[in-house]
């Protein structure tokens, strides 16, 4: 069976959906790996890194119904080069593109969405969503302070004391802790709120300041996000944030709702009265963003605060990004890999299984995806 990858087409997306590292441990399972040539090359990975792992390189190559395409974030034309009844792993955004994933219905394509690996222990490993939002709370810190006009430590100088950056971190997940322990090594004073209260020994943990804002009644789901809030909630909790916002040099907002459109946090009034030369980072910018006035991929002036919105943070870090996500997709197809049939074993009482398999046999199989398409 062939596992094979394309160069990425997208001007912002840079990372890469195999790497040697994944390549060795997918051909010792018995996969046979195909790479277009210099697919790594502006990583740092070699045509002679790919051959040695036991891959095999091609200028041109034509999809065949056996082969399984790896893809990190999945477009229309990594659909069209699938033959009917091909198999396709990768980040579907299956919520934002409705076309897409009825095309691949249509065409009766097995997809394996990465968006959908279940928030268990065992899955971790597996966890593309985790280990990507990870890389961009830090990319998000460290656009930050290369933005804003001062330094994130105290410094003691003979010419006076500068004080150190304050950083306030909205919504506490993987991204949101990442930025929390990032602001805090470069020795910025933190502070992090989010709606559940649970929270808030990670955050303190990290050396951070939790927040406590009352909106009333807030929880998580079963897979650990935040439950999504009401409006009145929302805006309760904005009323509370824009004294916070006003007082901090940095916000980062990370909160995003699987399946919806991610909440609006900041309106433009709470980004008028903060400082002038303070920064904004938009994480959601992507799903419609948390901040009122974010521009995706722009850097966004308004009255002196600087709003960055890209729309792929951890392509910013790409060869980690890259790594991980590899190491997330090969972890995913050795537990979907048949030893002795040397092929995919489709067991679909199986909870990884059940759950990441979101196009089969002509069918969708996630409802929530299935009532997306179907409007």
């Amino acid at each position: 069976m062939r596992l094979v990858t394309l160069k990425p087409r997208e001007e912002n997306e840079k990372r890469i959906a195999l790497t040697p590292a994944s390549v060795k441990k997918l051909s010792s399972l018995g996969f046979r790996i195909m790479i277009p040539e210099n697919l790594g090359a502006d990583l740092g990975f070699s045509n002679q890194d790919y051959q040695s792992a036991g891959a095999t390189l091609f200028q041109d190559i034509n999809l065949e119904p056996e082969d399984i395409l790896i893809t990190v974030k999945a477009e229309p034309w990594h659909v069209a080069a699938l033959p009917l009844g091909g198999t396709l792993v990768g980040l579907l955004e299956p919520f934002q593109n409705p076309e897409l994933i009825g095309t691949m219905k249509q065409k009766d394509i097995n997809s394996f969405c990465m968006e959908l690996i279940p928030r268990t222990t065992y899955a971790q490993k597996m966890d593309a969503l985790s280990s990507q939002a990870s890389l961009a709370g830090y990319v998000a810190v460290v656009k930050a302070a290369d933005t804003i006009g001062k330094v994130f430590p105290m410094m003691s100088t003979p010419a006076g004391t500068i004080p150190p950056a304050k950083v306030f971190v909205l919504g506490v997940g993987v991204a949101g802790l990442q930025a929390i322990a990032t602001a805090k090594r470069l020795g910025a004073r933190v502070e992090a709120y989010d709606t559940r209260p649970v929270v808030a020994e990670q955050v303190q943990s990290l050396g951070a300041k939790f927040v406590n804002i009352d909106v009333g009644e807030t929880g998580q789901t079963d897979q650990g996000y935040a439950k999504a809030l009401t409006e009145e909630q929302l805006e309760l909790q904005r009323q509370q944030l824009a004294k916070i916002c006003a007082g901090s040099d940095v916000v980062i907002t990370t909160a995003q709702v699987f399946g919806r459109s991610a909440p609006r946090l900041l309106t433009k009034e709470m980004v008028q009265g903060m400082r002038a030369g303070s920064v904004v980072v938009d994480l959601a910018a992507s799903t419609g963003g948390n901040v009122e006035g974010t521009v995706v991929d722009q850097v966004v002036n308004i009255n002196g605060v600087s709003i960055i919105g890209l729309s792929n943070f951890p392509a910013q870090v790409a060869k980690d990004a890259s790594l991980m996500y590899a190491s997330n997709v090969a972890n995913l197809l050795e537990h979907l890999w048949d030893k002795e049939q040397k092929n995919l074993k489709i067991n679909l009482e199986d909870e990884i299984t059940k759950s990441v398999l979101l196009t089969f046999q002509g069918q969708i199989r996630d409802e929530r995806v299935k009532a997306q398409v179907e409007k």
